[in-house]
């Protein structure tokens, strides 16, 4: 079965056909960078890093394009808040983005660009909607006639008459229907601006990516995705944009993920639940927020909680353990091939899954079952260096596929911190601080070191996970 993706825009999977063959063009739609992101912003990040990964697992060459979005606002807003100027946020909260998604092993965009280094694009894109009669101009803005592109709504599938039931007028704006969006705004006093054909303003916040699109990736593209949030008006107002210029579609396929929530409630300032990823992951691996994003297939809400994090700690914790535990058998161990017949038997499962529209929870389940046969192949005095070999290969070579490493220390103890951590907890139970030799017992429970109180001392083994 070749892959096929849920595509927003019919509403159904569908196989993927690239446009060139063995080349993937995506945009994914990035932050505002007004604030650290947080663990919402951090979905779309992973999942779509993921895709990405998967695509060049398959031996495609992906272009992918992710924005920042550093003028609008809210960018404006922080910037007369914090007396500093828009660039200097702006500036700040990329720096901080990069350092956050780094932690969770997102690669970096081909390109990233920014709405304030795309101007000339910009401007040049709105002029020429101008000049088709697809915008117009109102005391400085412009804005786009949305009843003139005649397939609006079909990405969200709303119908013209449907949102002009919601649709109104704002104080300041002179639009001509109350369904036009602004595609330039007039600057304000004080207000950051460059100078344009229609006066001195800054962009709307759609037009940016479709000038971006067609920048870096061309009038029509593979894949554009993004938050399920940004499906109307976003990514509706792009597509009547893109469309109307250039005659033709815009993008094959529409990939949205699924809602954050936080203890099954929405993620939102005014409830004051929102978690900011720079400060989760001071608490937990960066690793283990990955693995956890990754456990519920994207296009699915995910809940948040602690506890639910602190279950991914266990369940991640198995798999760097099994992994370790066959690294540390095969140490010094001669070169041998490892056996095909072995690592087919879950790499062909990972790629059904991932084939699935990117299935990364049915994925992951098939590592844990390569997790438990590992191990009771290390249990089995008669398994070949082959067969062990093949499993640390699954074990290697199918999490790098989701950006997840097993390799590091973190998580799978090295024996010089078993008997580190096994003489701290004998301290503490000789001062009887036994709730400090219980949470020792159980950090080396959970990375599978099994202790044996004997009247010669303490032992310690490997376990099974």
């Amino acid at each position: 079965m070749g892959l096929n993706v849920y595509n927003t825009l019919t509403r159904k999977k569908e196989p993927f056909h690239p446009i060139e063959e063995g080349k993937v063009r995506m945009y994914v739609c990035g932050p505002t960078v007004y604030n650290y992101i947080h663990i919402g912003n951090a979905r779309p990040a992973v999942v779509f890093d993921t895709v990405r990964r998967y695509f060049e697992y398959q031996g495609y060459k992906v272009n992918y394009v992710s924005n920042f979005t550093d003028v609008d606002d809210r960018l404006i807003n922080a910037s007369k808040a914090r007396h500093q100027s828009v660039p200097e946020i702006a500036e700040q909260f990329i720096k901080a983005y990069k350092e956050d998604t780094g932690a969770l092993n997102v690669k970096p965009a081909t390109v990233h660009p920014r709405a304030t280094e795309t101007m000339p694009e910009i401007i040049a894109f709105i002029h020429k909607l101008v000049e088709s009669g697809f915008a117009y101009e109102s005391n400085g803005d412009v804005y786009f006639r949305t009843r003139k592109f005649k397939e609006y709504g079909k990405l969200s599938h709303q119908s013209i008459d449907d949102l002009k039931a919601g649709a109104r007028i704002q104080i300041g704006e002179d639009k001509e229907d109350p369904l036009d969006f602004a595609l330039w705004k007039a600057a304000k006093p004080g207000e950051i601006k460059w100078a344009s054909p229609w006066g001195d303003g800054r962009p709307g916040w759609h037009i940016e990516c479709s000038a971006m699109v067609e920048k870096y990736l061309g009038n029509t593209i593979d894949i554009h995705a993004g938050g399920t949030d940004l499906t109307f008006p976003h990514h509706e107002n792009e597509i009547a944009q893109s469309e109307s210029l250039h005659h033709q579609t815009m993008a094959h396929y529409w990939l949205h993920n699924g809602h954050i929530q936080i203890n099954h409630e929405k993620m939102s300032k005014s409830i004051g639940n929102v978690i900011l990823v720079h400060d989760l992951i001071k608490k937990f691996d960066p690793q283990v927020v990955r693995f956890f994003i990754l456990t519920v297939q994207y296009r699915h809400p995910i809940n948040f909680s602690d506890e639910l994090l602190n279950d991914a700690v266990q369940a991640f914790g198995r798999l760097k353990t099994a992994h370790y535990n066959l690294s540390h058998r095969l140490n010094g161990s001669e070169s041998a091939a490892a056996n095909e017949t072995i690592i087919e038997k879950y790499r062909n499962p990972f790629i059904e899954a991932m084939n699935d529209d990117f299935n990364t929870a049915n994925a992951i389940a098939v590592l844990f079952d390569a997790a438990r046969d590992a191990n009771i192949a290390l249990q089995n005095e008669a398994s070949t260096i082959e067969q062990l070999q093949a499993y640390l290969q699954v074990l290697t070579e199918l999490p790098a596929v989701l950006g997840l490493t097993l390799e590091d220390a973190t998580g799978s103890i090295v024996d010089r911190d078993v008997e580190a951590l096994i003489q701290k907890r004998e301290e503490a139970r000789k001062n009887r601080a036994f709730d400090v030799a219980d949470a020792i017992r159980d950090q080396l429970k959970d990375a599978g070191i099994i202790l044996e109180d004997t009247p010669q001392g303490v032992r310690w083994k490997r376990g099974a996970v």
